[in-house]
């Protein structure tokens, strides 16, 4: 393959999404648990699966498929959250790599999965495609993003620092750059995946106040980026008015999102 077509991220991504690890395990990735869930049981992971998790973050999905009894593999950019999911995955094969050259072998997974990664990669679909490389033949690859924006409360949120960027190149991939069913099948058999079945998912984000809602979501990648660009303060600030209207009586916050997946196979 043509090394041009790879470009790799790791080495812009990793220091991104790793700059408050610790915060995105504790106070964002908690929420995800009935995707992870979801998704296990979709592809049917269990005792026995060999399973890896492309974009592992900072490891939760993975502990959950090693806690099915699934022999579970992990390859994220950021050495932060990597140094989280490796406590977490003591008995786990977890790497630091990029999505567009993953170091396995062809044909060695039973299902690999990835949530809100494939899309952060370099070329997209030369990542999805090593997804599908590593996948043995007729294993499940699932590829989750956000859900259909329309109606959605957390859109507000994940756009929030949209106006402090510059403006994107022409035909740049937006966040929701998958959230259409047929783009989003289009995707995974352009990496030479058969689509079987897309579902979406609803969590809610929960936080005690609005401080600990705001640190929250400052802890992501694209947060890390904004701050790169605008300042701590004008992100901080984005943030805080785009959580204001979902303030609960009690002073909490509760925002409702959606992630769609698609199962496929390879």
């Amino acid at each position: 393959m043509n090394e041009d077509l790879k470009p790799r991220t790791s080495d812009i991504n990793g220091p991104l999404w790793g700059s408050r690890a610790r915060d995105w395990a504790e106070l964002q990735e908690v929420h995800f648990p009935p995707l992870y869930e979801a998704v296990h049981t979709r592809a049917g992971v269990g005792p026995g699966t060999r399973y890896l998790d492309v974009g592992c973050g900072a490891g939760l999905a993975a502990q959950m498929a090693a806690l099915r009894g699934a022999e579970v593999s992990a390859i994220d950019a950021s050495e932060g959250l990597l140094a989280i999911a490796s406590s977490r995955l003591t008995g786990g094969d977890v790497r630091k790599g990029d999505l567009e050259e993953l170091p396995f072998a062809d044909d060695t997974f039973d299902v690999v999965t990835g949530f809100n990664s494939f899309q952060y990669a370099g070329n997209p679909v030369i990542a999805l495609t090593e997804a599908r490389r590593v996948a043995k033949p007729g294993g499940s690859v699932v590829i989750t993003t956000w859900g259909d924006p329309d109606g959605m409360e957390a859109a507000a949120i994940i756009t929030a620092t949209k106006p402090l960027m510059p403006p994107p190149p022409p035909g740049a991939p937006g966040p929701f750059a998958l959230s259409d069913e047929d783009k989003l099948r289009a995707f995974a058999a352009t990496a030479g995946l058969i689509p079987v079945e897309i579902f979406d998912v609803d969590f809610v984000y929960v936080g005690s106040n609005e401080a600990q809602t705001v640190r929250g979501f400052t802890a992501s990648g694209v947060a890390a980026r904004a701050m790169k660009i605008a300042g701590e303060g004008a992100v901080t600030k984005a943030y805080a008015e785009a959580v204001r209207s979902f303030r609960q009586p009690d002073g909490s916050y509760r925002i409702k999102g959606t992630f769609r997946s698609l199962l496929s196979r390879a």
